[in-house]
């Protein structure tokens, strides 16, 4: 039984490797053809370009490796993975300059810049695109890791819970192991079998084919236990992870130090200010100002069907709350009847939310031509013009209403001390299909471990969200 899940897991994430390599090499090889056929138009002289169209998909895939894009633990699940592709972009292009320089070569930056930026977009696609693959494998129960927890009984009930209510992850609990005197009400807490006390972990693991072992938080288990069992699990080839009991930090945010032979772990203070909060600024402003003028024929039209539909005003403008507790007025495409406020205390019976939000999927006051907007999320553009006042940012929370941040405890103001976003980990989790909780989860997530690159992969993922049309009514 073991040595067949192993063989399954190894196969599987291998093959899943092996793909990755081919995307990029791939993507990397389009991308610079395509800035060679941009760029030179088959003009002779550029012949020697042509060579290094194919030289630089080598070694955009080696640089990767050196980033540790291709390593398990970065890969199926979460940010890291893009934000290391991201690097490695920038890290190809101090390649490409540095080499350039030292051989006296004059290389076309129109070329250069359509290829490297082509090639990290291409290879992001591609892997974001592999990943959907194995997460719509996931939900059918193939290519997961089988998972033995170790900890109390009731902590093992509630990461079971929360593991296999979020199958992307990955992670498939198929047994539990608890303190010797907490196995007698084993089976009235935990939902998995139990397979004995901690002590035997590394055995029970092997009876139960897990792959894996998660080790919660728990006192019983100290040190020198800890160790031994590292040791047995290495000799059954079985991973361990030791799950830390801090709540959505980061990794870049943590730092292992030894002192005298003690793991340390060292958590930095989130960035929520300085140079990189200014560069979000200045990111936010630009982008902002240019969508604004592509998108200046989406907004008339937008804008004619809203009269066409049900005359009134175009705009809605709505009070919310930002940075600091300050409140603006945020700006959207008016999406339902000019009656609908008036209309709101009506209905509150019909609520499919909770007491803090009031939501309907088929709300009656939401217009014809609003359910179009609202799906693909076309009324939310007129918060640009938030963003270029400063009031919102493109990656952020979500803007709450005064009456949702008079109703918050304590630790849920930590969200307003960042502007809230016109979308943001909400946005790409779930949308309007996410429970109050997760909302404000994913929110202080945010809030607690954001950096450019997140944003950016944030913004990569709404707009996948957005053109699926899923999750928003």
């Amino acid at each position: 039984m073991q040595d067949h899940e192993h063989a399954d897991r190894w196969a599987w994430e291998a093959r899943y490797i092996k793909l990755l390599l081919g995307i990029d090499f791939g993507a990397t090889l389009i991308a610079t053809l395509a800035a060679f056929a941009l760029r030179f138009r088959g003009a002779s002289y550029a012949n020697w370009y042509l060579a290094l169209s194919v030289l630089i998909p080598l070694v955009w895939v080696g640089l990767l490796a050196l980033s540790h894009a291709y390593e398990r633990r970065l890969l199926f699940v979460g940010g890291e993975e893009y934000q290391r592709v991201l690097r490695a972009g920038v890290r190809l292009t101090l390649v490409l300059a540095l080499a350039s320089y030292v051989a006296n070569a004059d290389l076309a930056r129109g070329y250069l810049v359509i290829a490297l930026v082509l090639t990290t977009v291409f290879s992001l696609a591609g892997r974001f695109a592999l990943r959907k693959v194995l997460h719509r494998a996931r939900r059918r129960g193939d290519c997961m890791h089988r998972v033995l927890v170790l900890g109390h009984a009731i902590a093992v009930s509630q990461v079971t819970s929360q593991l296999h209510r979020r199958s992307h992850h990955g992670l498939q609990v198929v047994g539990a192991c608890l303190p010797a005197d907490q196995l007698g009400d084993a089976a009235r807490v935990v939902d998995v079998p139990v397979f004995g006390s901690l002590a035997a972990a590394a055995n029970s693991a092997a009876a139960a084919g897990a792959d894996t072992v998660v080790v919660l938080s728990c006192p019983e288990l100290d040190g020198p236990m800890l160790r031994r069992l590292a040791w047995d699990l290495e000799r059954d080839d079985i991973d361990l992870i030791v799950s830390s009991a801090l709540v959505d930090t980061a990794g870049d945010r943590i730092t292992v130090r030894p002192v005298d032979g003690l793991p340390m772990m060292h958590v930095e203070h989130p960035r929520l200010s300085g140079g990189r909060r200014l560069i979000k600024s200045v990111f936010d402003v630009s982008v902002a100002a240019l969508l604004l003028v592509v998108f200046a024929p989406l907004f008339a039209l937008v804008a004619l069907l809203i009269r066409l539909d049900t005359g009134g005003p175009v705009f809605f403008r709505q009070v919310r709350v930002g940075r600091g507790g300050q409140s603006f007025g945020m700006y959207k495409f008016r999406t339902m009847h000019t009656d609908a406020e008036a209309r709101l205390q009506a209905m509150r019976a019909e609520n499919e939310f909770s007491d803090v939000l009031f939501k309907i999927r088929d709300d009656p006051r939401v217009t014809r031509s609003g359910r179009i907007l609202r799906r693909y999320s076309l009324d939310e553009l007129p918060q640009l013009f938030n963003v270029l006042l400063g009031e919102m940012s493109l990656v952020g929370p979500r803007p709450p209403l005064p009456a949702e941040v008079e109703q918050y405890p304590q630790d849920m103001r930590r969200r307003l001390v960042v502007k809230p976003g016109m979308t943001g980990l909400w946005q790409v989790s779930g949308r309007s299909d996410l429970s109050w909780e997760d909302s404000i989860r994913l929110d202080l997530r945010y809030v607690e471990n954001w950096s450019l690159t997140v944003d950016l992969v944030i913004l990569m993922r709404t707009a996948m969200v957005v053109l699926r049309g899923s999750g928003a009514y």
